[in-house]
């Protein structure tokens, strides 16, 4: 939550730092705030000039100008106190090293975005911060979201209008400690804090306290978090393709390299084949297109990244029969017709009786089909697409897509 002096400015004059004041604010943070106490308690205090006020790097130091905390009130550096473990407890820069590389880069952005996330929380809190503070409608921005959400209504700057330190955006600055040079958090520690707090959260509110509505929904989301789908997703097909990957054999179409230590004769080499995947899509009536184009450009990014391509993916679009096979390259490529009941049955069938059978069959699909006894010699992973799908047989492979 810091901006720079104005170029053209004279360099402050470097005060000491008044501890007792700073620490004064923390108290009176943690008092206001008795569920975020521990996380504030975690923070290692270091006086420092490359900020003009307060900010955070990934391990868990706190970087205080000392002028900062000299020119404001224990009022306002309470209410900053609890600015920057909020970066920290919301894990802003795990968070931000998932973003996309371009916004990734734009970490000057990306801090506006998240500095919106967190202050629209202490306003509503009656926190007091500095005249300076960024907020929502600083951008004509609705209060209430995730600092992924604000991202795209934040323009692009080359000014840095706040700088928090990579405990936020996740770029280390010149200034920064790195790993060594002053106490620090790991990230098992660092998670422990975060489940502590959450907690501390939801019985405060279950003692009937009141929480803004940001940190009641990051306390839920420590305590119930979402899987990320695309990981797992990401995982299973590359474990699959390992799997697959593993079916090697004999091939004399290049001789084995042992074959010239043997004076007439050759020995075979091995082969290991790139596996072949089919991915079966429910066209029926309750699947939606972009939800489809969605899930089907996570599958061929995953096989494209493992270097499955081109004549190796086959896209069979099934409703209760089989209305497309398309051998695709890219996701604009696959037709998707259909419309009626469902059975997913059908498209795995059709997939196993190609000219060149898959060694992986992906099913985007509701779930709402019956599914085949047994796998049949392929392995068969369903992505199953919607808020409550049902059960996959035990055999199978499943992952829970959902429409984030």
């Amino acid at each position: 939550m810091s901006s720079p002096a104005p170029l053209d400015s004279a360099p402050p004059a470097r005060v000491a730092l008044d501890r007792t004041k700073l620490l004064a604010a923390r108290y009176r943070a943690a008092k206001l705030r008795p569920y975020l106490a521990s996380a504030l308690y975690a923070l290692s205090v270091v006086p420092s000039w490359h900020l003009s006020t307060m900010g955070v790097d990934r391990h868990w130091r706190l970087y205080v100008n000392p002028g900062f905390v000299t020119a404001h009130p224990v009022e306002e550096l309470a209410g900053v106190w609890v600015h920057e473990v909020a970066h920290l407890l919301r894990d802003h820069h795990g968070r931000a090293e998932r973003l996309r590389h371009v916004d990734r880069d734009d970490h000057l952005r990306v801090n506006l975005a998240q500095d919106c996330e967190i202050n629209d929380d202490l306003i509503a809190d009656g926190l007091p911060l500095p005249p300076s503070r960024v907020q929502p409608e600083t951008f004509g921005l609705p209060p209430g979201r995730l600092f992924e959400e604000y991202l795209a209504g934040i323009p692009h700057t080359h000014v840095i209008h706040v700088q928090c330190g990579s405990g936020a955006h996740g770029v280390e600055i010149a200034g920064e400690l790195g790993a060594g040079g002053a106490p620090a958090v790991t990230e098992v520690e660092a998670g422990a804090i975060r489940r502590s707090t959450a907690d501390g959260i939801r019985a405060h509110v279950r003692g009937r306290g009141t929480v803004p509505q940001g940190w009641r929904r990051w306390a839920d989301e420590i305590a119930e978090p979402t899987v990320d789908w695309r990981r797992l997703l990401t995982g299973v097909l590359r474990q699959a393709v390992v799997w697959a990957s593993g079916a090697v054999d004999y091939t004399y179409a290049r001789p084995g390299r042992r074959s010239a230590a043997l004076r007439g004769v050759v020995l075979p080499s091995l082969r290991q084949p790139l596996p072949r995947v089919a991915i079966v899509i429910d066209t029926s009536g309750s699947m939606g297109d972009d939800q489809l184009a969605s899930c089907l450009a996570e599958v061929t990014g995953v096989l494209r990244a493992v270097g499955i391509r081109g004549n190796r993916v086959t896209v069979l679009a099934c409703d209760a029969d089989v209305t497309a096979v398309t051998r695709v390259t890219k996701t604009e490529q696959v037709q998707l017709s259909g419309g009626g009941g469902t059975d997913m049955r059908v498209g795995i069938e059709r997939a196993r009786r190609q000219p060149e059978p898959p060694n992986i069959i992906v099913v985007l699909t509701d779930g709402l089909t019956p599914w085949p006894e047994e796998p049949g010699g392929c392995r068969i992973i369903a992505g199953l697409i919607g808020p409550n799908p049902p059960a996959t047989p035990a055999w199978m492979e499943a992952i829970h897509i959902t429409g984030d």
